[in-house]
């Protein structure tokens, strides 16, 4: 699919139409999925149309899913509203996009300096984030399930090189979540856009730089016709979860063998979704040096610090927050990682450093 496809205008003001009662035909529910994504962008985009057939699939077609492209039905940073208020049945996003409605709900996406893909799944599975998730969007009338991971993203696309942290004061950069907290507390001017957008902001200048996910989905969208210093790591997100959240009446009201289904469907996408991102960003990373005079550059380890140290600030923000179920959140993930961060020092961590060795194999 070529690159301009992914450029073009989302329709602005979408239409919403409120969801009548659900419609069955022959025995089958047919479920709306809204995305915030243009239809198969290489990464989200796909890994939503998998997500719709799955579902389908796993509930032998008694749910027909199908999916409307950011901008189809609603706007793609409308699809929380639109299932939480019942013009459709599940969406397709991040948990980085809905800050607005409880800066909790950002910790199940991605965190600075947070966890990995692994990790993610591993707190909401084994270490009670899900119960947390649960009843966080229970609030909103949605049920959340992870369903993806891109794992770890990029520090993003730079006209100039950075030397210090004095080079961000004053950048105007995209990002999302977390992140935008962390940067805009280093003096940073955060804009918050999607991905195309991002695209025609670095090309008039309104951007500096900004980052969107990683080699793969980049690539797609042409950032690196613009901007060629392309910045690692990305500390503000570690690793970011995709999810599908789901219009919580039409879930309860599923019997429970199509709960099961569809709990299924996002768990069992969760590892090739990630993988894929993994093996495809690779390539693409390949690619975009060898053909296009892509400049791979490290962020200077002072840089890192400062990142950091603005990142513990904005955790430390969320431990006061007025709201007890954020904080609870907070609490649950900074314990999680704690302990998993002392393990992986001596599991993936020992295993990557003995890799990076100079011997041969």
């Amino acid at each position: 699919m070529k690159r301009r496809q992914f450029l073009q205008a989302t329709a602005a003001g979408a239409a919403t139409l409120p969801l009548a009662a659900p419609a069955i035909a022959q025995g089958k529910l047919r479920w709306k999925m809204v995305t915030a994504w243009p239809k198969n962008l290489p990464g989200p985009g796909v890994a939503a149309q998998m997500l719709a057939d799955r579902i389908t699939a796993l509930s032998g077609g008694r749910i027909e899913v199908k999916l409307f492209a950011a901008g189809e039905l609603v706007p793609g940073r409308g699809v929380f509203d639109a299932v939480s208020e019942g013009t459709a049945e599940l969406y397709h996003a991040v948990p980085a996009y809905w800050g607005s409605k409880s800066k909790g709900i950002l910790l199940f996406g991605s965190q600075p300096f947070g966890l990995r893909a692994d990790e993610q799944v591993g707190w909401l599975t084994h270490g009670g984030g899900q119960a947390l998730y649960d009843k966080m969007y229970a609030r909103f009338d949605l049920k959340p399930f992870l369903c993806g991971n891109s794992g770890p993203q990029w520090q993003g696309w730079f006209r100039k090189e950075i030397n210090s942290a004095d080079d961000l004061r004053g950048l105007r950069f995209r990002t999302t979540g977390l992140a935008s907290e962390m940067c805009a507390k280093l003096g940073m001017s955060v804009q918050a856009m999607g991905g195309r957008a991002m695209f025609q902001a670095l090309q008039s200048g309104a951007l500096d730089a900004g980052e969107f996910i990683g080699p793969w989905t980049d690539s797609a969208l042409g950032y690196y016709q613009i901007a060629k210093n392309y910045y690692w790591p990305g500390v503000g997100e570690p690793s970011s979860a995709e999810e599908c959240g789901i219009n919580l009446k039409a879930y309860n009201d599923l019997p429970k063998d199509l709960q099961q289904a569809v709990s299924l469907a996002c768990e069992s996408l969760y590892n090739p979704v990630w993988t894929e991102y993994t093996t495809k960003h690779a390539a693409a990373l390949e690619k975009l040096v060898a053909e296009q005079g892509v400049k791979v550059r490290k962020l200077p380890d002072d840089v890192i610090v400062a990142l950091g140290n603005a990142a513990g600030e904005v955790i430390a923000d969320l431990r006061e927050d007025e709201d007890a179920l954020v904080r609870e959140i907070t609490e649950s993930f900074l314990a999680y990682r704690a302990s998993v961060s002392r393990y992986m020092t001596y599991a993936d961590n020992g295993q990557m450093n003995a890799r990076a060795l100079n011997y041969k194999y």
